[in-house]
């Protein structure tokens, strides 16, 4: 009887020790630094251990990631200005390898934000103004682009970085019928019907939303409940928050997430909400260098929580542990990723004292 226990309790622990570990794939701009192409990591979530798997090396800045629903393909964006594009990889989850499957133009210069469905591949182009939709092929690799809509706005910004449109990132909504889009350079969120089979009308427009003329959408996420949205500024870092209901947003509250008396550059960049729905997490790069904590309340609205240094400068994207227990920031300036220990009942972050030595990051991707 007890050699039987000792087996159960064997395959436990073995699967216990399974269900922590996670890869962890940073994207980095391969022309600024040191870097030498996508970095995957094995994760473990209970103790923010990290252990490099594998580089994939000469891909020209893969600046941000997506990794497909069965785990098995990794697309690429590859932010070259005019040059720019969009690679497709098979993925090893076991060894963390990466193999080149092939490469299509971006269709608009240096692209930004990837999102992803067993049928298409969607890209932000941000200098280009476009939104470019990519076929899957059964092997993972990708068709010619599919459809290309092209924004021609403009907005108010006095530093004149929204002189054009500026597409920044695309979005599924929850329900996986809405493609959501914001554009920086318009000021400016829509909202795209999402027809995935159809050949070449994949996004109708449903609606735009304007924000607030010269703050610049950036970043939007949803709440595990599929009932608010968050929307982070890039030029003064506020963050607005809206009740979603099937393909629309209703703008609840405008918050600042920087102190009234704060003088230099802010430079909103990263925003998501915690697994258990509880809290919600805002970067600021610039001179701030911030990470900001917010409880979110029952009706969805934000309470100011702390805001704390992020520990290094440009902290351009970060990434919540599946578990909750973590919070990663990747610095773009300062060639690190620092995990912060997450307080799961106040929602506050204490410096762990684990780095991760990167060249350039800025793309965080969890995946099993």
């Amino acid at each position: 009887m007890k050699k039987y226990f000792f087996i159960l309790l064997a395959v436990f622990l073995t699967f216990q020790a399974q269900a922590q570990n996670y890869n962890l794939l940073i994207g980095t701009y391969t022309n600024k630094g040191n870097s030498e192409g996508i970095y995957v990591y094995n994760y473990n979530s209970q103790t923010a251990e990290t252990n490099l798997k594998s580089i994939a090396k000469n891909v020209i800045n893969p600046s941000y990631l997506a990794v497909s629903n069965n785990k098995k393909f990794v697309y690429s964006v590859n932010e070259d200005g005019k040059n720019s594009a969009v690679s497709a990889f098979s993925f090893n989850s076991q060894s963390g390898d990466l193999s080149f499957l092939n490469k299509k133009s971006s269709e608009g210069a240096d692209p930004c934000f990837i999102s992803l469905d067993d049928r298409n591949v969607i890209l932000a182009n941000y200098s280009g103004g476009t939104i470019s939709v990519f076929g899957r092929n059964a092997d993972g690799s990708l068709t010619d682009a599919k459809q290309i809509i092209q924004h021609t706005g403009k907005s108010i910004d006095p530093k004149k970085r929204q002189e054009s449109a500026h597409v920044h990132q695309v979005q599924f909504t929850p329900d996986h019928n809405y493609l959501i889009c914001n554009d920086l350079g318009e000021d400016l969120i829509y909202i795209y019907n999402y027809n995935s089979a159809s050949p070449d009308k994949i996004l109708t427009i449903k609606t735009v939303i304007k924000t607030n003329a010269g703050t610049g959408s950036r970043h939007l996420t949803f709440s595990p409940n599929e009932k608010f949205a968050y929307l982070t500024h890039e030029f003064n870092g506020s963050i607005t928050a809206f009740n979603y209901f099937n393909g629309s947003l209703k703008k609840i509250q405008e918050i600042a997430t920087s102190p009234k008396d704060f003088t230099g550059k802010i430079d909103g960049a990263d925003i998501h909400v915690s697994p258990d729905g509880k809290f919600l997490y805002e970067t600021n790069r610039g001179d701030a260098n911030t990470i900001s904590v917010f409880a979110i309340l029952p009706t969805g609205m934000l309470k100011f929580v702390e805001r704390v240094s992020t520990l290094g400068k440009g902290p351009r994207n970060f990434a919540i542990d599946p578990s909750g227990n973590h919070v990663l920031v990747a610095h773009q300036y300062t060639n690190d990723v620092v995990i912060f220990n997450r307080n799961k009942i106040t929602g506050k972050l204490k410096d762990s004292g684990k780095r991760i030595n990167v060249g350039v990051p800025v793309c965080l991707i969890f995946s099993k």
